[in-house]
């Protein structure tokens, strides 16, 4: 597969999927329940394949692989993912967001002509569209975009990193909990600065 093929198949350069399989400690070989086996780089390619874009497991025929096999592998990698990794993601991370970061995170906003030198992060919110439940429908149902959904919430860097994020969590109380997330964040980061510092926020969150 050729560098622009890889980069539109899995939005990754070639030579970056084994560096990213390093990062990540994928085992040399994955090894699913049923005993299907694949090697460090073809599964995280199946799981960057289908975070790509939307798509069926049937669509990754260049797999050369049956489709109930394709969906065993990418679940098992992205259950490894998970469990190896989600505390960078639900737990305070202070590789990313110690005092020095913060204060480039500032800086790097203020320089693009930010009206506020002290800004060093954006709170995002994404609804993520689900199948319509047997039960409890109202719960997860979202008025605005008419579909059955769930919602995640997260602190993205200007460096392209998501610094925090909390989810799934259903629409009657997304609201709510977003804003206690934001404040337990805000609060923690205020710790690291000798000055007022801010989180860019759509209105709807104040």
């Amino acid at each position: 597969m050729q560098d622009d093929e890889c980069l539109a198949e899995f939005r990754v350069k070639k030579e970056d999927v084994p560096r990213l399989a390093d990062v990540l400690q994928i085992p040399e070989t994955v090894r699913c329940e049923q005993c299907s086996v694949c090697g460090r780089t073809e599964g995280p390619c199946m799981l960057l394949r289908g975070l790509a874009y939307p798509c069926r497991y049937s669509d990754m025929i260049h797999f050369a692989r049956p489709v109930p096999e394709i969906c065993m592998i990418t679940n098992t990698v992205m259950d490894f993912i998970f469990d190896h990794h989600a505390h960078r993601l639900t737990r305070w991370n202070p590789s990313i967001m110690n005092a020095q970061a913060l204060q480039s995170y500032a800086d790097a906003v203020s320089a693009r002509g930010a009206a506020l030198q002290n800004c060093f992060g954006f709170v995002d919110g994404t609804v993520r569209p689900i199948a319509r439940p047997g039960e409890h429908q109202r719960l997860v149902y979202n008025g605005h975009k008419k579909v059955h959904s769930l919602k995640f919430q997260s602190l993205a860097l200007p460096n392209g990193l998501i610094a925090n994020m909390y989810g799934p969590i259903g629409e009657q109380s997304y609201d709510n909990r977003q804003v206690v997330l934001i404040t337990v964040i805000f609060i923690t980061c205020l710790g690291y600065f000798s000055f007022s510092i801010f989180l860019y926020a759509n209105i709807m969150f104040e």
